[in-house]
């Protein structure tokens, strides 16, 4: 039986990964840091884990070295967005960011390439649209998701003659709670008002939430379980027609790409105000 280990596993994309790899009959470890919505993942083994505490990491590939016998995929899904505009973000807050992100998304494959070596395994990387595409409010979250992507291309080079695959996949909206969840990490730090226009469009969640753009978490899941069982996988797999469009404008006149996107957010935080207005 393959093994698989699944992070950020309790919701959205992680949730329907791990789900996806128990029903094609892996064995399946599947961690996230909460708890919650773990106790219903049947036939996975469930445990909490923080990404960022790499000692927890060891431990965890030990347990699954002899529970298992070995493993054949990481998947490395375990992160989370803070919004706002880097001007006014707290240092902490972004220094999270890219601790969980990219530290923790490094550490997690990097511990676990002996076991994946063992039995020729694969590394897949979620990452997003944003690891190549810039949004205003978003650049914390970009900027480790610019990280890890260059990570991950330097690793897949790094690895390639010891039999381990790297590889990223990259969803743009995904109809989740990423937005809700989102909204939480942007309170508690003061805001200029220089930027009001980004944190409405913030706030009005379409920035976030894609609305009829987003892809559901099955579609991403689906992509990662061919990313992971491919005979030779490709670099990265942009998931749905949105994706690919998105990245398709890192071809624009770079002048061009930053006026579309203050244009945009304009637009954005525009249509929030009016909905407030109606809903008042």
């Amino acid at each position: 039986m393959e093994t698989v280990l699944v992070t950020g596993a309790s919701s959205g994309i992680g949730r329907a990964t791990a789900r996806r790899f128990a029903s094609a009959g892996w064995r399946v470890y599947a961690v996230d840091i909460d708890a919650d919505g773990l106790g219903d993942l049947d036939g996975c083994e469930t445990t909490t884990l923080d990404v960022t505490d790499g000692a927890a990491i060891g431990r965890l590939y030990e347990r699954i070295r002899t529970e298992a016998g070995g493993l054949d995929c990481v998947v490395a899904n375990a992160g989370y967005c803070q919004p706002g505009p880097l001007e006014d973000l707290p240092a902490e807050r972004v220094e999270r960011q890219f601790a969980v992100n990219v530290q923790g998304t490094l550490g997690t494959i990097t511990a676990g390439l002996p076991l994946l070596r063992e039995r020729g395994g694969s590394a897949v990387v979620v990452s997003s649209t944003h690891g190549r595409v810039v949004t205003p409010g978003m650049g914390a979250y970009a900027g480790s998701k610019h990280a890890i992507e260059g990570m991950a291309d330097a690793l897949r080079i790094e690895v390639a003659g010891g039999s381990v695959d790297v590889t990223l996949v990259a969803p743009a909206w995904v109809d989740t709670g990423f937005s809700a969840e989102s909204d939480r990490h942007l309170s508690g730090f003061e805001r200029s008002a220089r930027y009001a226009d980004v944190y409405d469009a913030l706030e009005g969640g379409a920035l976030l939430g894609g609305g009829p753009l987003a892809v559901t978490p099955d579609r991403v899941a689906a992509t990662i379980h061919d990313a992971a069982t491919a005979e030779t996988p490709a670099a990265r797999y942009p998931v749905g027609l949105p994706a690919r469009l998105v990245l398709a404008t890192r071809w624009l006149p770079r002048p061009v790409q930053d006026l579309g996107q203050r244009v945009s957010i304009r637009m954005l935080a525009a249509l929030e105000r009016v909905r407030g207005a109606i809903t008042e």
